[in-house]
């Protein structure tokens, strides 16, 4: 993380001293409705907790009925949505929750989407610069996911226009908009992920996308991305679908905030 950057206080509670961060994404069935490995979110989120995720994404209605899971770990809340699978046409969410909303449930922060080259660039931009705007005013934080999505249907093709170009100048704009956290894909090689975080000032992190083939490719991905220098890693479905969602997120945490090595962080798992 950059140091010099004007942090909100609630920054302290979602980075660990390092400046690094393990979050784990469990906003997916708000869009998606009841997905394998979500049927007890409770017992789920205690997992996850207990292998040293230190914060979570999810939805408002988890925030409400979970609340005492969380534990020890921040809480991020999805504050826009509004679309499902089930519509006919795929569409961008719009804003759902305030901050105002995210303090009455005691997140720490907040999060939404980016979609800049997109046909949803002008809706979804705004969108972010003004929830920017109120999360500045409450000093709450807010985490942009950053897609440069230049398709048409995004779930068809999420591999679309997602080259380090593009992944660079979207991470900065939503650091120019006034995120205080990225989350956007990794461009595949060290050296290609290294220049997208040259041209960034605030924290980037990695998200997980579709499962993986394997842990060891989760695993690599997530080493490979610190070494260009990322400061954490927002992965969903490849920890929360895993048949070991404590393991795997201990795995994670080791990579992210021991350094471990690949090898070691697969040592972890049975």
């Amino acid at each position: 993380m950059n140091s010099t950057y004007p942090k909100p206080r609630r920054m302290t509670r979602l980075f660990g001293h390092d400046g690094r961060i393990v979050i784990v994404a469990m906003d997916q069935p708000a869009y998606f409705g009841a997905m394998p490995g979500a049927d007890q979110p409770g017992p789920l989120i205690r997992s996850l907790v207990a292998g040293g995720a230190d914060a979570i994404v999810t939805t408002f209605g988890i925030a409400m009925a979970y609340a005492a899971d969380f534990g020890r770990a921040g809480l991020i809340l999805r504050a826009d949505g509004g679309n499902t699978k089930l519509a006919p046409n795929a569409l961008p969410g719009r804003p759902l929750y305030s901050p105002e909303d995210a303090l009455r449930l005691g997140a720490d922060g907040l999060a939404c989407m980016g979609y800049p080259g997109s046909r949803w660039e002008d809706p979804s931009l705004r969108d972010l610069a003004a929830l920017a705007a109120q999360c500045h005013h409450w000093q709450v934080p807010l985490l942009a996911e950053m897609l440069p999505m230049l398709f048409e249907n995004p779930f068809e093709n999420p591999k679309e226009g997602i080259t380090p170009e593009n992944i660079r100048d979207a991470v900065r704009i939503g650091a120019e908009l006034g995120a205080d956290i990225i989350k956007t894909q990794y461009t595949g090689s060290v050296e290609s992920f290294r220049y997208v975080l040259e041209g960034c000032y605030v924290p980037v992190v990695i998200l997980g996308g579709p499962k993986m083939g394997s842990d060891q490719d989760l695993l690599t991905t997530v080493r490979e991305a610190l070494t260009a220098g990322a400061s954490g890693v927002a992965l969903g479905r490849n920890v929360w679908q895993h048949p070991r969602p404590e393991r795997i997120t201990a795995a994670v945490a080791a990579l992210v905030h021991l350094d471990a090595t690949v090898e070691q962080a697969l040592g972890m798992l049975p």
